[in-house]
Protein backbone atom coordinates (compact mmCIF):
# COMPACT_ATOMS: atom_id res chain seq x y z
CA UNK A 1 0.00 0.00 0.00
CA UNK A 2 1.20 3.67 -0.83
CA UNK A 3 1.91 5.81 2.36
CA UNK A 4 0.18 8.62 1.48
CA UNK A 5 -1.77 9.97 -1.47
CA UNK A 6 -0.83 12.73 -3.93
CA UNK A 7 -4.22 14.05 -2.99
CA UNK A 8 -3.61 15.52 0.42
CA UNK A 9 -7.64 14.51 2.12
CA UNK A 10 -6.37 15.38 5.42
CA UNK A 11 -5.50 12.87 8.26
CA UNK A 12 -7.83 9.87 6.55
CA UNK A 13 -6.20 6.49 6.05
CA UNK A 14 -7.55 3.12 4.81
CA UNK A 15 -8.82 1.42 8.05
CA UNK A 16 -9.56 4.81 9.94
CA UNK A 17 -12.53 4.27 11.74
CA UNK A 18 -14.12 7.60 13.06
CA UNK A 19 -17.66 8.45 14.29
CA UNK A 20 -20.10 6.38 15.18
CA UNK A 21 -19.22 2.69 15.76
CA UNK A 22 -21.68 -0.37 16.28
CA UNK A 23 -22.26 -1.87 19.56
CA UNK A 24 -20.83 -5.55 19.68
CA UNK A 25 -21.46 -7.74 22.83
CA UNK A 26 -19.46 -10.29 24.32
CA UNK A 27 -21.27 -13.13 22.55
CA UNK A 28 -21.01 -11.83 19.32
CA UNK A 29 -17.25 -11.79 20.19
CA UNK A 30 -16.86 -14.76 21.24
CA UNK A 31 -18.67 -16.43 18.40
CA UNK A 32 -16.46 -14.48 16.03
CA UNK A 33 -13.31 -15.68 18.12
CA UNK A 34 -14.68 -19.48 17.42
CA UNK A 35 -14.90 -19.50 14.35
CA UNK A 36 -11.32 -17.80 13.36
CA UNK A 37 -10.04 -20.88 15.52
CA UNK A 38 -12.51 -23.58 13.77
CA UNK A 39 -11.27 -21.36 10.06
CA UNK A 40 -7.56 -22.00 10.95
CA UNK A 41 -8.09 -25.56 12.07
CA UNK A 42 -9.85 -26.17 8.48
CA UNK A 43 -7.70 -24.13 6.35
CA UNK A 44 -4.67 -26.79 7.49
CA UNK A 45 -6.68 -29.57 5.17
CA UNK A 46 -4.96 -27.76 2.05
CA UNK A 47 -1.99 -28.32 0.06
CA UNK A 48 0.88 -26.72 1.52
CA UNK A 49 2.83 -25.87 -2.18
CA UNK A 50 6.09 -24.91 -2.46
CA UNK A 51 8.06 -22.22 -4.10
CA UNK A 52 8.93 -23.81 -7.05
CA UNK A 53 6.10 -23.05 -10.02
CA UNK A 54 6.34 -26.50 -10.98
CA UNK A 55 5.53 -28.14 -7.66
CA UNK A 56 3.13 -25.74 -6.47
CA UNK A 57 -0.82 -25.89 -6.43
CA UNK A 58 -2.49 -27.20 -9.69
CA UNK A 59 -2.54 -25.39 -12.55
CA UNK A 60 -5.78 -26.93 -13.81
CA UNK A 61 -9.32 -25.18 -12.35
CA UNK A 62 -11.01 -27.22 -9.36
CA UNK A 63 -14.42 -25.59 -9.40
CA UNK A 64 -14.74 -24.37 -12.91
CA UNK A 65 -17.46 -26.81 -14.33
CA UNK A 66 -20.04 -25.97 -11.57
CA UNK A 67 -18.99 -22.25 -10.32
CA UNK A 68 -20.30 -20.99 -7.30
CA UNK A 69 -19.01 -17.98 -4.98
CA UNK A 70 -18.89 -20.04 -2.26
CA UNK A 71 -17.21 -23.18 -3.90
CA UNK A 72 -14.52 -20.78 -5.42
CA UNK A 73 -14.12 -19.57 -2.18
CA UNK A 74 -13.88 -22.85 -0.48
CA UNK A 75 -10.91 -23.71 -3.24
CA UNK A 76 -8.75 -20.90 -2.72
CA UNK A 77 -6.95 -22.39 0.05
CA UNK A 78 -4.89 -20.64 2.93
CA UNK A 79 -1.87 -22.90 2.18
CA UNK A 80 -2.12 -22.60 -1.24
CA UNK A 81 -2.16 -18.91 -1.30
CA UNK A 82 0.77 -18.92 1.61
CA UNK A 83 2.46 -21.29 -0.63
CA UNK A 84 2.81 -18.30 -2.69
CA UNK A 85 3.36 -15.73 -0.31
CA UNK A 86 6.88 -17.91 0.94
CA UNK A 87 7.61 -18.01 -3.24
CA UNK A 88 7.64 -14.21 -3.04
CA UNK A 89 9.81 -14.03 0.56
CA UNK A 90 12.41 -16.52 -1.31
CA UNK A 91 12.43 -13.62 -4.36
CA UNK A 92 13.42 -11.18 -2.01
CA UNK A 93 15.18 -13.35 0.01
CA UNK A 94 17.03 -14.15 -3.33
CA UNK A 95 17.60 -10.16 -4.40
CA UNK A 96 19.04 -8.58 -1.59
CA UNK A 97 15.89 -8.60 0.36
CA UNK A 98 12.76 -6.88 -1.67
CA UNK A 99 10.57 -6.61 -4.37
CA UNK A 100 10.85 -3.04 -5.36
CA UNK A 101 10.35 -2.29 -9.11
CA UNK A 102 12.60 -1.63 -11.41
CA UNK A 103 14.79 -4.20 -9.04
CA UNK A 104 15.75 -8.07 -10.08
CA UNK A 105 13.78 -9.04 -7.32
CA UNK A 106 10.72 -7.36 -8.57
CA UNK A 107 11.40 -8.67 -12.17
CA UNK A 108 11.12 -12.47 -10.80
CA UNK A 109 8.14 -11.17 -8.69
CA UNK A 110 6.75 -10.80 -12.13
CA UNK A 111 8.45 -13.64 -13.65
CA UNK A 112 6.68 -16.24 -11.25
CA UNK A 113 3.05 -14.64 -11.63
CA UNK A 114 3.40 -14.38 -15.27
CA UNK A 115 4.48 -18.36 -15.06
CA UNK A 116 2.11 -19.60 -12.91
CA UNK A 117 -0.58 -18.15 -14.84
CA UNK A 118 0.94 -19.13 -17.91
CA UNK A 119 1.07 -22.96 -17.06
CA UNK A 120 -2.48 -22.49 -16.22
CA UNK A 121 -3.64 -21.67 -19.78
CA UNK A 122 -3.84 -18.25 -19.45
CA UNK A 123 -2.70 -16.24 -22.35
CA UNK A 124 -0.31 -13.00 -19.69
CA UNK A 125 0.88 -10.10 -21.01
CA UNK A 126 3.43 -8.26 -18.73
CA UNK A 127 3.40 -4.35 -20.54
CA UNK A 128 6.33 -2.69 -19.22
CA UNK A 129 6.11 1.41 -18.66
CA UNK A 130 8.46 4.12 -17.86
CA UNK A 131 8.32 6.59 -14.90
CA UNK A 132 10.55 9.01 -12.48
CA UNK A 133 11.81 7.53 -9.28
CA UNK A 134 12.74 10.18 -6.32
CA UNK A 135 15.36 9.17 -4.45
CA UNK A 136 16.82 11.32 -1.23
CA UNK A 137 19.71 12.04 0.84
CA UNK A 138 19.73 13.58 4.65
CA UNK A 139 17.26 15.85 5.05
CA UNK A 140 18.09 19.00 8.05
CA UNK A 141 15.63 21.40 9.12
CA UNK A 142 16.65 24.35 11.72
CA UNK A 143 14.87 27.13 13.09
CA UNK A 144 17.50 29.41 14.19
CA UNK A 145 20.08 26.62 14.34
CA UNK A 146 17.84 24.57 16.64
CA UNK A 147 17.35 21.04 15.05
CA UNK A 148 13.58 20.37 13.78
CA UNK A 149 12.49 16.54 12.95
CA UNK A 150 11.35 17.32 9.77
CA UNK A 151 10.58 14.50 6.21
CA UNK A 152 10.98 14.81 2.60
CA UNK A 153 7.78 15.15 0.65
CA UNK A 154 8.57 12.96 -2.60
CA UNK A 155 8.84 14.10 -5.62
CA UNK A 156 10.66 17.76 -3.60
CA UNK A 157 13.69 19.46 -5.13
CA UNK A 158 16.80 19.55 -3.66
CA UNK A 159 18.83 22.43 -2.00
CA UNK A 160 21.31 22.09 -5.08
CA UNK A 161 24.40 20.98 -2.44
CA UNK A 162 24.13 23.42 -0.20
CA UNK A 163 22.13 24.74 2.87
CA UNK A 164 19.05 27.14 1.67
CA UNK A 165 18.50 29.96 4.31
CA UNK A 166 15.61 32.33 4.54
CA UNK A 167 13.02 33.81 6.97
CA UNK A 168 9.46 31.92 7.17
CA UNK A 169 6.33 33.53 6.02
CA UNK A 170 3.27 31.89 7.91
CA UNK A 171 0.89 31.05 5.01
CA UNK A 172 -3.37 31.78 5.83
CA UNK A 173 -5.20 29.05 5.07
CA UNK A 174 -3.46 25.97 3.26
CA UNK A 175 -1.96 27.83 0.63
CA UNK A 176 -3.44 26.23 -2.10
CA UNK A 177 -3.82 29.60 -4.25
CA UNK A 178 -1.62 32.06 -5.60
CA UNK A 179 -3.47 34.43 -3.19
CA UNK A 180 -2.60 33.01 -0.39
CA UNK A 181 0.82 33.95 -0.67
CA UNK A 182 1.97 37.51 0.44
CA UNK A 183 4.37 39.64 -1.35
CA UNK A 184 6.57 38.88 1.50
CA UNK A 185 6.95 35.20 -0.36
CA UNK A 186 9.15 36.39 -2.24
CA UNK A 187 13.03 34.83 -1.02
CA UNK A 188 11.71 33.10 1.89
CA UNK A 189 10.22 29.84 3.25
CA UNK A 190 6.43 29.15 3.12
CA UNK A 191 5.19 27.83 6.29
CA UNK A 192 1.23 26.44 5.32
CA UNK A 193 -0.94 23.68 6.92
CA UNK A 194 -1.59 20.50 5.88
CA UNK A 195 -5.39 19.64 4.08
CA UNK A 196 -7.83 20.89 2.09
CA UNK A 197 -5.52 20.69 -1.51
CA UNK A 198 -2.63 18.30 -3.11
CA UNK A 199 1.08 19.30 -1.47
CA UNK A 200 1.77 19.89 -5.51
CA UNK A 201 -0.61 22.45 -5.20
CA UNK A 202 0.61 23.98 -2.10
CA UNK A 203 4.34 23.49 -3.86
CA UNK A 204 2.77 25.17 -7.22
CA UNK A 205 1.37 28.09 -5.62
CA UNK A 206 4.56 29.04 -3.29
CA UNK A 207 7.14 28.67 -6.18
CA UNK A 208 4.98 30.82 -8.50
CA UNK A 209 5.07 33.32 -5.01
CA UNK A 210 8.59 33.47 -5.38
CA UNK A 211 9.13 30.92 -2.05
CA UNK A 212 12.66 29.39 -1.71
CA UNK A 213 11.25 26.16 -0.30
CA UNK A 214 7.95 24.85 1.19
CA UNK A 215 7.35 23.66 5.05
CA UNK A 216 4.08 21.59 5.49
CA UNK A 217 3.03 21.06 9.01
CA UNK A 218 0.43 18.12 9.89
CA UNK A 219 -2.24 18.48 11.22
CA UNK A 220 -2.15 15.83 13.58
CA UNK A 221 0.72 14.80 16.49
CA UNK A 222 2.10 12.44 13.89
CA UNK A 223 5.34 13.19 11.71
CA UNK A 224 4.40 13.70 8.11
CA UNK A 225 5.55 10.42 6.69
CA UNK A 226 4.96 9.30 3.44
CA UNK A 227 3.85 12.59 1.46
CA UNK A 228 4.03 12.99 -1.81
CA UNK A 229 4.05 15.06 -4.59
CA UNK A 230 3.14 12.42 -7.31
CA UNK A 231 4.92 11.11 -9.64
CA UNK A 232 3.47 14.24 -12.54
CA UNK A 233 3.67 16.53 -10.65
CA UNK A 234 7.98 17.20 -9.25
CA UNK A 235 8.27 20.54 -7.76
CA UNK A 236 10.78 23.13 -8.75
CA UNK A 237 11.59 24.14 -4.46
CA UNK A 238 12.11 22.20 -1.98
CA UNK A 239 9.07 20.72 -0.22
CA UNK A 240 9.14 19.09 3.42
CA UNK A 241 7.03 17.99 6.11
CA UNK A 242 6.76 18.35 9.95
CA UNK A 243 4.57 17.66 12.74
CA UNK A 244 1.73 19.74 13.93
CA UNK A 245 4.03 20.47 17.43
CA UNK A 246 6.59 22.20 15.05
CA UNK A 247 4.11 24.40 13.40
CA UNK A 248 4.73 27.52 16.43
CA UNK A 249 8.67 27.19 16.32
CA UNK A 250 8.96 27.42 12.62
CA UNK A 251 6.39 30.38 12.08
CA UNK A 252 8.08 32.21 15.15
CA UNK A 253 11.81 31.69 14.24
CA UNK A 254 14.07 34.26 12.85
CA UNK A 255 15.32 32.02 10.16
CA UNK A 256 14.87 28.41 8.88
CA UNK A 257 17.83 26.77 7.27
CA UNK A 258 17.08 23.54 5.12
CA UNK A 259 19.35 20.91 3.38
CA UNK A 260 18.47 18.20 1.31
CA UNK A 261 19.61 15.98 -1.40
CA UNK A 262 16.83 14.79 -3.71
CA UNK A 263 17.14 13.11 -7.36
CA UNK A 264 14.88 11.60 -9.80
CA UNK A 265 15.73 8.86 -12.28
CA UNK A 266 13.72 7.11 -14.71
CA UNK A 267 13.03 3.44 -14.04
CA UNK A 268 11.46 0.74 -16.37
CA UNK A 269 8.84 -1.85 -14.78
CA UNK A 270 5.62 -4.09 -15.24
CA UNK A 271 2.36 -5.30 -14.78
CA UNK A 272 1.02 -8.46 -15.11
CA UNK A 273 -1.94 -8.87 -16.73
CA UNK A 274 -4.12 -12.18 -17.88
CA UNK A 275 -8.15 -12.71 -18.66
CA UNK A 276 -10.34 -15.55 -19.03
CA UNK A 277 -10.82 -16.84 -22.40
CA UNK A 278 -14.73 -17.13 -21.48
CA UNK A 279 -17.35 -14.96 -20.51
CA UNK A 280 -18.44 -11.55 -21.71
CA UNK A 281 -15.79 -8.89 -22.55
CA UNK A 282 -18.24 -5.65 -22.66
CA UNK A 283 -18.31 -6.40 -18.39
CA UNK A 284 -15.18 -7.28 -17.57
CA UNK A 285 -14.46 -8.13 -14.21
CA UNK A 286 -11.09 -6.71 -13.26
CA UNK A 287 -9.26 -8.01 -10.18
CA UNK A 288 -5.68 -6.60 -8.98
CA UNK A 289 -3.00 -6.04 -6.42
CA UNK A 290 0.00 -4.24 -6.30
CA UNK A 291 2.93 -6.64 -7.24
CA UNK A 292 6.29 -4.79 -5.79
CA UNK A 293 7.47 -3.87 -2.39
CA UNK A 294 8.97 -1.20 -0.84
CA UNK A 295 13.15 -0.94 -0.88
CA UNK A 296 13.53 -1.54 2.74
CA UNK A 297 11.62 -4.90 2.91
CA UNK A 298 10.52 -7.99 1.40
CA UNK A 299 6.81 -6.72 1.31
CA UNK A 300 4.80 -9.58 2.56
CA UNK A 301 1.58 -8.02 4.09
CA UNK A 302 2.53 -5.61 1.74
CA UNK A 303 1.33 -6.70 -0.76
CA UNK A 304 2.69 -10.42 -1.27
CA UNK A 305 -0.36 -11.47 0.76
CA UNK A 306 -3.06 -9.55 -1.64
CA UNK A 307 -0.58 -10.78 -4.60
CA UNK A 308 -1.08 -14.38 -3.81
CA UNK A 309 -4.95 -14.64 -3.01
CA UNK A 310 -5.25 -12.81 -6.61
CA UNK A 311 -3.20 -15.52 -8.08
CA UNK A 312 -4.59 -18.30 -6.20
CA UNK A 313 -8.16 -17.56 -7.19
CA UNK A 314 -7.13 -16.76 -10.74
CA UNK A 315 -5.76 -20.38 -10.84
CA UNK A 316 -8.80 -22.10 -9.22
CA UNK A 317 -11.36 -20.48 -11.53
CA UNK A 318 -9.17 -21.10 -14.32
CA UNK A 319 -8.57 -20.05 -18.03
CA UNK A 320 -11.70 -20.88 -19.66
CA UNK A 321 -14.35 -21.28 -16.50
CA UNK A 322 -18.23 -21.36 -17.36
CA UNK A 323 -18.88 -17.27 -16.71
CA UNK A 324 -20.71 -14.88 -17.66
CA UNK A 325 -18.60 -12.44 -17.40
CA UNK A 326 -15.01 -12.48 -18.03
CA UNK A 327 -12.05 -11.38 -15.35
CA UNK A 328 -9.50 -10.29 -15.92
CA UNK A 329 -6.43 -10.27 -13.28
CA UNK A 330 -3.79 -7.51 -12.86
CA UNK A 331 -0.79 -7.07 -10.56
CA UNK A 332 0.81 -3.51 -10.82
CA UNK A 333 3.67 -2.54 -10.71
CA UNK A 334 5.42 0.57 -9.09
CA UNK A 335 2.44 1.24 -6.66
CA UNK A 336 4.63 2.23 -4.10
CA UNK A 337 6.26 5.16 -5.66
CA UNK A 338 2.64 6.10 -6.40
CA UNK A 339 0.16 3.76 -7.55
CA UNK A 340 2.54 4.49 -11.52
CA UNK A 341 1.52 0.84 -12.99
CA UNK A 342 -2.39 1.08 -12.71
CA UNK A 343 -1.99 5.23 -13.46
CA UNK A 344 -0.54 3.72 -16.74
CA UNK A 345 -2.98 0.67 -17.37
CA UNK A 346 -5.90 3.31 -16.50
CA UNK A 347 -4.61 6.17 -19.14
CA UNK A 348 -3.53 3.67 -21.89
CA UNK A 349 -7.19 2.67 -22.31
CA UNK A 350 -9.10 4.51 -24.60
CA UNK A 351 -13.02 5.36 -23.77
CA UNK A 352 -14.46 2.47 -25.56
CA UNK A 353 -11.83 -0.05 -23.49
CA UNK A 354 -12.44 1.52 -20.67
CA UNK A 355 -16.62 1.29 -20.66
CA UNK A 356 -16.11 -2.36 -20.81
CA UNK A 357 -14.55 -2.32 -17.43
CA UNK A 358 -17.53 -3.24 -14.92
CA UNK A 359 -16.01 -2.95 -11.92
CA UNK A 360 -12.62 -3.37 -10.26
CA UNK A 361 -11.85 -5.26 -6.97
CA UNK A 362 -8.54 -4.16 -4.66
CA UNK A 363 -6.90 -6.30 -2.44
CA UNK A 364 -4.13 -4.78 -0.79
CA UNK A 365 -2.49 -6.20 2.69
CA UNK A 366 -4.86 -9.20 3.69
CA UNK A 367 -3.02 -10.24 6.72
CA UNK A 368 -2.34 -7.40 8.98
CA UNK A 369 -0.37 -9.02 12.13
CA UNK A 370 -2.86 -7.09 14.35
CA UNK A 371 -5.57 -7.44 11.85
CA UNK A 372 -9.18 -5.51 11.39
CA UNK A 373 -11.60 -6.41 8.74
CA UNK A 374 -12.38 -3.66 6.86
CA UNK A 375 -14.50 -3.03 3.59
CA UNK A 376 -13.70 -0.39 1.12
CA UNK A 377 -17.25 2.16 1.84
CA UNK A 378 -18.66 2.50 -1.72
CA UNK A 379 -21.84 3.77 -0.38
CA UNK A 380 -19.49 6.55 1.99
CA UNK A 381 -22.58 4.90 4.68
CA UNK A 382 -19.76 7.39 7.02
CA UNK A 383 -19.94 10.13 5.40
CA UNK A 384 -16.71 11.04 5.46
CA UNK A 385 -13.54 11.72 4.08
CA UNK A 386 -13.48 11.26 -0.20
CA UNK A 387 -17.25 10.24 -0.49
CA UNK A 388 -19.01 7.45 -2.09
CA UNK A 389 -17.15 5.78 -5.37
CA UNK A 390 -18.97 5.49 -8.66
CA UNK A 391 -22.29 4.07 -9.15
CA UNK A 392 -22.24 0.23 -8.60
CA UNK A 393 -19.20 0.55 -5.71
CA UNK A 394 -22.35 0.06 -3.05
CA UNK A 395 -23.40 -3.48 -4.72
CA UNK A 396 -19.19 -4.21 -4.60
CA UNK A 397 -19.08 -3.22 -0.67
CA UNK A 398 -22.48 -5.56 -0.21
CA UNK A 399 -21.00 -8.29 -1.88
CA UNK A 400 -17.95 -8.47 0.62
CA UNK A 401 -20.25 -7.62 3.47
CA UNK A 402 -22.22 -10.60 2.83
CA UNK A 403 -19.84 -12.48 2.74
CA UNK A 404 -18.63 -11.69 6.08
CA UNK A 405 -21.50 -11.39 7.81
CA UNK A 406 -22.15 -15.39 6.75
CA UNK A 407 -19.23 -16.28 8.57
CA UNK A 408 -20.21 -13.64 11.44
CA UNK A 409 -17.00 -11.94 10.97
CA UNK A 410 -17.60 -8.37 11.90
CA UNK A 411 -16.49 -5.31 9.44
CA UNK A 412 -16.03 -1.90 9.51
CA UNK A 413 -16.41 0.86 6.16
CA UNK A 414 -12.84 1.98 5.28
CA UNK A 415 -12.00 5.59 3.32
CA UNK A 416 -11.53 5.85 -0.75
CA UNK A 417 -8.42 7.81 0.62
CA UNK A 418 -6.66 6.98 -2.89
CA UNK A 419 -3.73 5.08 -1.29
CA UNK A 420 -4.39 2.12 -3.25
CA UNK A 421 -4.53 1.08 -6.87
CA UNK A 422 -8.52 1.53 -6.74
CA UNK A 423 -8.26 5.02 -7.08
CA UNK A 424 -7.09 5.05 -11.20
CA UNK A 425 -10.19 3.40 -11.59
CA UNK A 426 -12.61 5.45 -9.28
CA UNK A 427 -11.29 8.45 -11.34
CA UNK A 428 -12.10 7.19 -14.73
CA UNK A 429 -16.10 6.23 -13.40
CA UNK A 430 -15.59 2.45 -12.65
CA UNK A 431 -17.18 1.17 -9.85
CA UNK A 432 -14.67 -0.48 -7.30
CA UNK A 433 -14.29 -1.70 -3.94
CA UNK A 434 -12.23 -4.42 -1.78
CA UNK A 435 -10.69 -5.43 1.42
CA UNK A 436 -7.80 -4.67 3.81
CA UNK A 437 -6.63 -5.41 7.17
CA UNK A 438 -5.13 -1.81 8.19
CA UNK A 439 -1.29 -0.60 7.79
CA UNK A 440 0.53 1.86 10.05
CA UNK A 441 -2.71 3.05 12.12
CA UNK A 442 -3.32 1.82 15.21
CA UNK A 443 -6.47 -0.51 16.14
CA UNK A 444 -9.17 1.44 18.79
CA UNK A 445 -10.34 0.01 22.01
CA UNK A 446 -13.61 -0.86 20.65
CA UNK A 447 -11.90 -2.62 17.63
CA UNK A 448 -9.83 -4.75 19.91
CA UNK A 449 -12.80 -6.13 21.69
CA UNK A 450 -14.46 -6.71 17.96
CA UNK A 451 -11.81 -8.61 16.70
CA UNK A 452 -9.32 -9.56 18.89
CA UNK A 453 -5.48 -8.41 19.20
CA UNK A 454 -3.79 -5.19 20.79
CA UNK A 455 -5.34 -1.73 21.12
CA UNK A 456 -3.42 1.25 20.66
CA UNK A 457 -1.16 -0.93 18.31
CA UNK A 458 -0.73 -0.51 14.79
CA UNK A 459 -2.29 -2.81 12.71
CA UNK A 460 1.15 -3.97 11.15
CA UNK A 461 4.11 -2.48 12.80
CA UNK A 462 5.53 -3.56 10.32
CA UNK A 463 4.35 -1.39 7.43
CA UNK A 464 6.94 -0.47 4.58
CA UNK A 465 9.85 -2.11 6.92
CA UNK A 466 12.41 -5.28 7.12
CA UNK A 467 10.17 -6.93 9.15
CA UNK A 468 7.33 -7.56 7.02
CA UNK A 469 8.54 -11.01 6.17
CA UNK A 470 6.00 -14.42 5.63
CA UNK A 471 6.99 -15.15 9.45
CA UNK A 472 4.85 -11.94 10.67
CA UNK A 473 1.56 -12.46 8.32
CA UNK A 474 -1.51 -13.21 10.04
CA UNK A 475 -2.27 -16.25 8.69
CA UNK A 476 -5.96 -16.57 10.31
CA UNK A 477 -6.64 -13.11 8.51
CA UNK A 478 -5.21 -13.93 5.27
CA UNK A 479 -6.76 -17.18 5.03
CA UNK A 480 -10.55 -15.74 5.61
CA UNK A 481 -9.58 -12.57 3.11
CA UNK A 482 -8.65 -14.85 0.08
CA UNK A 483 -11.45 -16.43 0.21
CA UNK A 484 -13.42 -13.35 0.32
CA UNK A 485 -11.47 -12.66 -2.76
CA UNK A 486 -12.55 -16.02 -4.01
CA UNK A 487 -16.14 -15.13 -3.05
CA UNK A 488 -16.15 -11.70 -4.65
CA UNK A 489 -14.76 -12.69 -7.89
CA UNK A 490 -16.87 -15.34 -8.38
CA UNK A 491 -19.74 -13.75 -7.77
CA UNK A 492 -19.04 -11.01 -10.17
CA UNK A 493 -17.89 -13.35 -12.75
CA UNK A 494 -21.37 -15.17 -12.50
CA UNK A 495 -23.39 -11.56 -12.30
CA UNK A 496 -26.26 -11.89 -15.15
CA UNK A 497 -26.83 -7.98 -15.63
CA UNK A 498 -24.71 -4.65 -16.61
CA UNK A 499 -24.83 -3.86 -13.02
CA UNK A 500 -22.82 -0.88 -13.80
CA UNK A 501 -24.95 0.54 -16.34
CA UNK A 502 -28.04 -0.43 -13.87
CA UNK A 503 -26.95 -0.19 -10.68
CA UNK A 504 -28.69 -3.14 -9.35
CA UNK A 505 -27.42 -6.29 -7.66
CA UNK A 506 -25.93 -9.06 -9.18
CA UNK A 507 -27.82 -11.76 -10.32
CA UNK A 508 -25.98 -14.89 -10.24
CA UNK A 509 -26.24 -18.71 -9.58
CA UNK A 510 -24.65 -18.29 -6.31
CA UNK A 511 -27.10 -19.49 -2.90
CA UNK A 512 -28.01 -16.03 -1.42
Amino acid sequence: MESQPSTDHGNAYPGAVTGAQRHVDDRRAHAVLSLVLAFAVAACAGTDPTADRTSSSPAGPTVATSLTPDGLAAAVTLDNVMGHVRALQSIAERHNGNRASGTAGYDASVDYVAGRLTDAGFSVTTPTFDYPRFESGPLTLTADGRPVEATVVQYSAGTGGRPLTGGPVAITGHGCAPADYPPTTSGAIAVVDRGTCTFAAKARAAADAGARAVVVVNTSPDALTGATLGVDSAAAIPVVGVAQASGPGLRDAGALTLNLTAETRTITSRNVIAQTRTGAVDDVVVAGAHLDSVADGPGMNDNATGTAAVLETALRLGSSPRVENAVRFTFWGAEEDGLVGSSRYVSGLDDEQRRTIGRYLNFDMLGSPNPGYFVYDGDDSESRGAGPGPAGSDQIERVFTEYYDGRRIPTRPADFTGRSDYGPFLEIGVPAGGILTGAEEKKSAEQATLWGGRADAPFDPNYHRRGDTVDNVDRVALGINSSAVGYAVGTWALAMDHTRARGNSPASTAPS
